[in-house]
């Protein structure tokens, strides 16, 4: 296949792009810094010279957007939406103007649209959507993404979740706290945690480009989603570190200050089950978080 990565230099995109050349697939990445042959210049904003590179594609796949890892200042959240929005809004246009268009176009979304939910099991079909700044970047976006229809495309928005892996993303800071004996539960330790393994996201994603009958909104997360007391004391358990301090609210939110960063990523509780992937047959190599730690950190 060929297949195009859009924003495809960071930790999730790296990792796809290892994934489908591993399996003999063309993969060319659009980014502001292109520095090897498969890479292609784009600015995410305007159309230029990078829209040829769609003309016969297999799969696109849009991975842009500024992280949300940072403080939600007025200037940072109008990033965030732009970097989303305007993106998603250009490979339309590029995809309009081809030929022969991709057949099948993921665009990142996140697992984050649904609403704080410390009981309800949140599956495409009957989670709750809530509004705030977060959850109102996600439906905008998965809009944007939604509102032009091309016949012959199928279009997939990928609700993903914390994705677990060891170069790149959340888990590493994960493990560098649990060593400097931080890692207790944060906060109440009763939200929930929902997590994939990078292997498993990998497969999800080439999973959902074989099953021509997967469309719209996919959850892309392991089906055991967990408390972060739970969580917390099962990576030190497998980190083999005896005790682990924990960080009350107050703590995190003068942390989060210095960190530049924001305490919901931590502490909304986000229980999310991947019902459509679960019942079109997708099955993981890592269902538990257990059996993920065991992976990474041997």
């Amino acid at each position: 296949m060929k297949i195009i990565i859009a924003a495809g230099t960071g930790f999730l995109g790296k990792n796809l792009e290892q994934f489908f050349t591993e399996k003999g697939n063309e993969v060319y990445i659009l980014t502001r810094n292109p520095k090897r042959k498969n890479e292609i210049f784009w600015d995410a904003k305007s159309l230029g010279d990078w829209k040829e590179s769609l003309e016969n594609a297999d799969v696109l796949i849009n991975l842009a957007g500024k992280s949300v890892d940072c403080r939600y200042t007025d200037e940072n959240k109008l990033e965030i939406f732009n970097s989303r929005i305007n993106s998603t809004k250009v490979l339309q246009q590029a995809v309009d103007n081809c030929i022969n268009k991709p057949k099948v176009w993921l665009n990142a979304s996140s697992a984050t649209i649904y609403t704080h939910s410390e009981k309800h099991l949140n599956t495409e079909e009957n989670g709750i959507i809530g509004d705030d700044f977060s959850m109102n970047i996600c439906k905008s976006w998965e809009d944007e993404f939604f509102k032009t229809e091309n016949k012959d495309v199928r279009k997939v928005a990928l609700r993903t979740s914390i994705v677990l892996g060891n170069n790149g993303g959340a888990f590493t800071k994960l493990k560098m706290i649990t060593k400097l004996g931080l890692g207790g539960k944060q906060g109440r330790g009763n939200q929930n945690v929902s997590w994939i393994h990078i292997e498993d996201f990998c497969r999800a994603v080439e999973f959902i480009i074989d099953n021509e009958n997967l469309l719209g909104k996919i959850n892309i997360t392991a089906p055991n989603p967990l408390p972060n007391e739970e969580l917390m004391q099962k990576l030190r358990k497998e980190m083999k570190i005896p005790f682990g301090l924990n960080a009350p609210v107050w703590q995190l939110e003068i942390a989060s200050i210095f960190l530049g960063t924001e305490t919901e990523l931590l502490l909304k509780s986000r229980n999310v089950y991947p019902e459509k992937l679960i019942q079109n047959g997708f099955e993981f190599i890592y269902p538990t978080v257990e059996t993920a730690f065991q992976n990474l950190i041997k």
